[in-house]
């Protein structure tokens, strides 16, 4: 008795105890449910020892956590009506009495500063003290900010387009916790809507707290809603297929449970869920129910020939299991190799997806036979779809095409592959965060405004090192971060730099009687006046441990980037890196270009260059299960040839379409290049079989292989297709791509595993369908009674 047949005979014998093991099994999965919620941090794209990361580190050991800003914006020129503006001002202060909040800038509480002469002081005051009662007044305050208090510009106003801006800290120790979620969707949201109802204004809400907090919610909204509709087009399709009440509800509860183990395994292993690891539910379905098709589809021809049910169970564990058990561990090394990307948010997104795969597999091979042995035998009706005359057309089709037609075969072939390579020269690399960014959601319109009147939201921050106590404050130091400053402000892209140099000059403004056009830094000389004024003001500390460490050795010089893409970010780094290289000496200054904006973007490109590396991994761990599986490295060119082409095909269509290259679209490939190898293995796993029970005559075991599996091929292609598609209806756009090029790239390698795979074996079938190719079967096989 050969290993399967051994398997078979113990899972149907054993059939309460395998049920039983697997209630327990589901039992104890569901009870870690509890541990698998949605992430609260953002996830670490780069490793932790990548030089990139190391320096943000740094950074937010030095001055802390730079992500808790929360942007609040009106561009509505009747907000300068006395009552809306009086509410926009006491909009900020109801948030500063949350505990949540570190401290809320508004218009209201813009203060000046004001020079007395007598005690050789600056004094702090308030830009008005009481609520303006009239528009004269409100254009009086508007008129002073505007022309005479540049040091706000670009913060609380746009001069050129009349915006005001309000701004909010968290507190830093919220940021990646529960609490910032909570605080943002059940108190600043209603507030921000009460004001908006009230005064009849639109406001735009952005930065990262709030982007990551909405973006979550609809994360969570999006995998309901996955789970929901995957469920109901693959048992729509599989319904259609087979015209069976009792397959299709085996099968859905097969896949359910599937899903119910992959969330238990986040939970298992304490992962968050993330953008990525939402999706592994809903995949579940999608390739759980192609292995149901396989398992049902050859039961059913089983007993389409001899009508004995034991038999049938039999021959379907035996025949099928191996080729079921290699197509999942394939689909489950295009997922593995996400492994070795290093990226924390990968990583777990592999695991998590190739042990769900691998559980979906034993689920079904389990289930299915032990459910169909307990139930009487399929009616004729049941076995109707094996004969059904659209699918007879559909397989002639096939085999007249591979019989008469593998010259034209291989001619649009070339002309795919021609077109792909011109394609493929075409594909531009994106970094994008508005790109992926649900586009009909409000909050994603809304980093668009910001940025367009305030430069963006993503901090690219540099961080100045002096190599000395005290040395930041030093005249020749600020005169070189104003040689950076103007550097930034020649670049579109980037928005006014904010940093101790601004301080600086509001302190000249004031000395001169906050004349606006003094706003610039002292001379030698005015500093020896300015100084005494700065000493007996008290009251800087505030102001200066934003910018300046406590030991005046550190400083950060801030601007903020627009969603320009990695290739632009290159060009703007190289760019500003000549300019510090030139203003900075290296033997005296130490400058590190860090910030939430650059780790995203190097993150990125690190991501795109291990993902390759990853391809490169699934194809050589599947070429190693191929060559186990038929010992022939002829046999592992001809199973890579008809799954490459569909990938390089999808490619020049990227290129073709402008879909650029990141990390959301990279992911194709892995993924359905694991998915689509499945064809191959069952298709030459049959062909394999038939060899040898035709005694090595090649045309009739391939075309055999044509008829057997091709209506499982179709139907689980047809599947796949729609399941994917699934994807398409996100609104995150990432995830619309997915769905989209995995389905198209799927639906091609069903055709070139049926048109061309066979067309090559005939062609080849002198050198590759022998006895020696086959001489060490790992594919058991039931000799036919």
């Amino acid at each position: 008795m050969n290993f399967w047949a051994y398997v078979s005979r113990i899972i149907l014998r054993g059939r309460i105890f395998v049920i039983l093991a697997i209630i327990a099994i589901t039992l104890f999965l569901a009870s870690n449910w509890k541990y698998a919620h949605f992430s609260h941090t953002e996830a670490n794209i780069l490793p932790d020892d990548h030089p990139i990361y190391q320096q943000y580190e740094r950074f937010l050991e030095l001055f802390g956590e730079e992500g808790n800003l929360i942007l609040f914006a009106v561009k509505d020129s009747s907000l300068f009506e006395p009552k809306k503006f009086n509410n926009w001002i006491d909009l900020a202060k109801k948030f500063q009495n949350y505990d949540e909040v570190a401290y809320a800038a508004s218009i209201g509480d813009v203060k000046k500063l004001i020079k007395d002469s007598k005690n050789k002081k600056f004094i702090i005051e308030p830009l008005f003290e009481e609520h303006p009662e009239s528009k004269e007044a409100v254009e009086k305050i508007k008129t002073e900010l505007f022309t005479q208090l540049p040091f706000f510009d670009n913060l609380l106003y746009n001069k050129e387009t009349g915006t005001l801006q309000s701004l909010l800290y968290l507190k830093k120790d919220i940021v990646n916790t529960p609490t910032r979620k909570k605080f943002i969707l059940e108190e600043l949201n209603p507030l921000v809507e009460a004001f908006e109802r009230d005064n009849n204004v639109d406001v735009v809400v952005s930065g990262m707290p709030y982007i990551r907090t909405m973006n979550s919610r609809n994360i969570s909204d999006e995998m309901q809603m996955f789970l929901g509709l995957a469920l109901f087009i693959t048992a729509f399709i599989f319904f259609l297929f087979f015209r069976s009440f009792r397959a299709t509800f085996i099968t859905m509860i097969v896949v359910s449970i599937g899903v119910m183990w992959a969330f238990g395994f986040i939970g298992l292993f304490r992962y968050e869920i993330s953008i990525l690891t939402a999706l592994i539910p809903p995949l579940i379905i999608v390739i759980g129910v192609p292995n149901a098709i396989f398992l049902i589809n050859k039961y059913q021809q089983e007993v389409n020939k001899h009508g004995n049910k034991a038999r049938s169970l039999t021959r379907v564990i035996s025949k099928i299991g191996n080729a079921t058990l290699m197509t999942n561990l394939t689909t489950a090394s295009g997922f593995a190799t996400f492994i070795f990307t290093r990226s924390q948010m990968l990583s777990e997104f592999g695991i998590i997806a190739s042990v769900s795969i691998l559980g979906i597999f034993l689920l079904t091979l389990l289930i299915i036979p032990i459910v169909y042995s307990f139930m009487p035998i399929p009616k004729e009706k049941h076995l109707r779809h094996l004969t059904k005359p659209w699918i007879d057309k559909i397989i002639n089709w096939l085999e007249n095409t591979v019989r008469h037609k593998r010259i034209e075969i291989y001619i649009t072939s070339v002309i795919i592959l021609i077109l792909s390579m011109i394609g493929i020269y075409m594909i531009k690399v994106s970094g994008s965060l508005i790109e992926d960014l649900p586009q009909s959601k409000q909050f994603t319109k809304d980093v668009q405004f910001i940025e367009n009147e305030f430069g963006g939201i993503m901090a690219l921050e540099f961080l100045i090192d002096t190599k000395k106590p005290k040395n930041v404050m030093k005249l020749g130091t600020l005169k070189r971060m104003e040689k950076l400053n103007e550097i930034i402000d020649e670049i579109p892209d980037l928005s006014r730099s904010i940093s101790i140099v601004d301080a600086v000059k509001y302190t000249k403004q004031a000395f001169y009687n906050n004349n606006p056009d003094y706003y610039q830094l002292p001379t030698r000389e005015e500093q020896v006046f300015i100084m005494p004024y700065v000493k007996n003001s008290g009251g800087n500390e505030n102001l200066l441990e934003t910018y300046v460490d406590s030991t005046g050795q550190y400083t950060r010089l801030t601007t903020f980037m627009k969603d320009i893409g990695t290739e632009r970010m290159e060009i703007i780094e190289e760019r500003i890196q000549s300019r510090i290289d030139k203003t900075f000496p290296k033997e005296k200054y130490e400058i590190s270009m860090t910030g939430k904006a650059l780790v995203f973007l190097k993150g990125t490109n690190y991501l795109i260059k291990n993902l390759f590396i990853s391809l490169g991994l699934a194809v050589l761990l599947i070429s190693l299960f191929m060559g186990y599986m038929f010992r022939s490295i002829r046999m592992i060119i001809i199973s890579l040839i008809p799954n490459m082409l569909p990938l390089l095909l999808t490619a020049g269509v990227m290129g073709f379409l402008g879909i650029p290259l990141k990390p959301s679209t990279i992911l194709v490939f892995s993924i359905a290049f694991g998915i689509s190898v499945d064809d191959t293995i069952h298709f030459l796993a049959k062909y394999r079989q038939e060899l040898i029970a035709t005694n090595w005559k090649v045309k009739k075991s391939i075309y055999a292989a044509i008829r057997e599996t091709g209506i499982s091929m179709f139907y689980t292609s047809i599947v796949l297709f729609f399941g994917f598609l699934v994807f398409t209806v996100s609104s995150f756009g990432g995830t619309k791509a997915l769905g989209g090029l995995v389905s198209g790239t799927l639906l091609v390698a069903m055709l070139s595993n049926l048109l061309l795979l066979p067309s090559l074996l005939l062609s080849l079938e002198n050198r590759i369908a022998n006895k020696k190719v086959f001489k060490q079967p790992t594919i058991d096989v039931l000799t036919e009674e």
